[in-house]
């Protein structure tokens, strides 16, 4: 059965939630092993009943006068995401941003590890590219049948993007990591995330004019 968008936690939690793992990753390489809502709120740039309520709403971890376990609160925002184990992924489309995603080794060690890429291009196919191969795209659906993939990530050119996601839709893949700077229609039971490259650039820009409005004393209406 399909969740209810009731039953969803709110977007913005699950953006925290990265954010969390990351900042407890550095805590336990610093030798932490405790920390309180009020301290972990300082590293973040949250308040501490933000983080309180973000927890509680997984359980709650912490122990009043106490603060949180630095290892095993990590562990379990891991179990959260479902990220304490490995995640097999496929590349549809093997051009720059496609090879991009295979080439990085951060996604590996992170527990995201590329199988195989897939393309349509002769002079790609049979090819590897960080060491993982090119296939034909055309193997795409059967590939995606006989094994445990996970993740399908969409790197095509624009106008194959919805044609790719479709064809995902009628395998057991449930999440989508979407490269292409448009709007794709999900198939019903397939998450998909959009990356797209150029809002961060987008909101960065709007972050230093604000500084720039702020500095001089103009306000941004009048």
């Amino acid at each position: 059965m399909q969740a209810k968008k009731s039953d969803r936690m709110p977007e913005t939690l699950v953006r925290r939630l990265p954010a969390y793992y990351r900042q407890l990753s550095e805590l336990e390489q610093e030798g932490l092993t405790e920390i309180s809502s009020f301290k972990l709120a300082e590293r973040m740039g949250l308040t501490d009943s933000q983080i309180r309520h973000d927890l509680n709403s997984f359980g709650g971890f912490g122990q009043r006068g106490l603060g949180y376990r630095v290892g095993m609160l990590k562990n379990s925002i891991g179990d959260i995401m479902d990220i304490n184990r490995e995640h097999s992924m496929v590349i549809v489309g093997a051009g720059r941003i496609g090879s991009a995603v295979a080439n990085y080794p951060g996604f590996k060690e992170a527990g995201f590890v590329v199988t195989a890429l897939f393309d349509i291009d002769p002079k790609l196919i049979g090819k590897k590219i960080g060491g993982i191969p090119v296939l034909d795209a055309k193997k795409l659906q059967k590939y995606l049948a006989e094994t445990g993939t996970d993740i399908v990530v969409i790197a095509t050119p624009a106008s194959e993007a919805q044609q790719t996601l479709d064809h995902v839709g009628g395998t057991k893949i449930r999440g989508v990591w979407n490269f292409v700077p448009i709007t794709l229609t999900p198939p019903e039971g397939v998450v998909v995330i959009n990356v797209h490259l150029t809002d961060s650039l987008m909101a960065l820009s709007f972050r230093m004019h604000e500084m720039d409005v702020i500095n001089e004393g103009h306000p941004w209406t009048k």
